[in-house]
């Protein structure tokens, strides 16, 4: 129901004016990162990385740790670290010159979302509307 995707390392042209940009995923570890903690596994995620056949999972450090997607957006267009935020969030911010990409080359798309569910034949009226709903949003967007 949605399109390809994928996840992008931010930080504000304040950040890296003090800070050299990261070459690669390892570099993270010298860097503030803002991280995001979901309320379902308690943990923090792991930002992820794949470049050609290779798949890396770093775990990253910073002082700021939200719950929240806009947040974490508000605290990295502050200045107040990399966060590894959907492209598609901050992508004005980019085109506007708040935020700068790094590690482009480690970031791939990845499948958008899926809607799976049992055959067809069960469907009742109201979830193929809830489905062409979706669709249609995507669609607009």
């Amino acid at each position: 129901i949605g399109p390809d995707t994928r996840m992008v390392v931010v930080g504000a042209p304040g950040y890296f004016a003090t800070r050299r940009p990261p070459q690669k995923p390892q570099d993270l570890t010298s860097h503030d990162c803002i991280n995001m903690r979901l309320p379902t596994r308690g943990g923090l995620c792991a930002w992820e990385f794949e470049k050609g056949k290779r798949e890396l999972n770093v775990r990253v450090g910073g002082q700021l740790i939200f719950n929240s997607i806009p947040l974490m957006l508000h605290a990295v267009v502050a200045g107040f670290g990399l966060a590894f935020l959907p492209e598609d969030m901050v992508q004005p911010h980019v085109a506007a010159g708040r935020l700068r990409v790094v590690l482009e080359d480690w970031c791939p798309p990845f499948p958008g979302y899926h809607l799976y569910y049992p055959g067809r034949r069960q469907a009742s009226a109201a979830f193929a509307l809830l489905v062409d709903a979706l669709r249609y949003r995507v669609n607009v967007t």
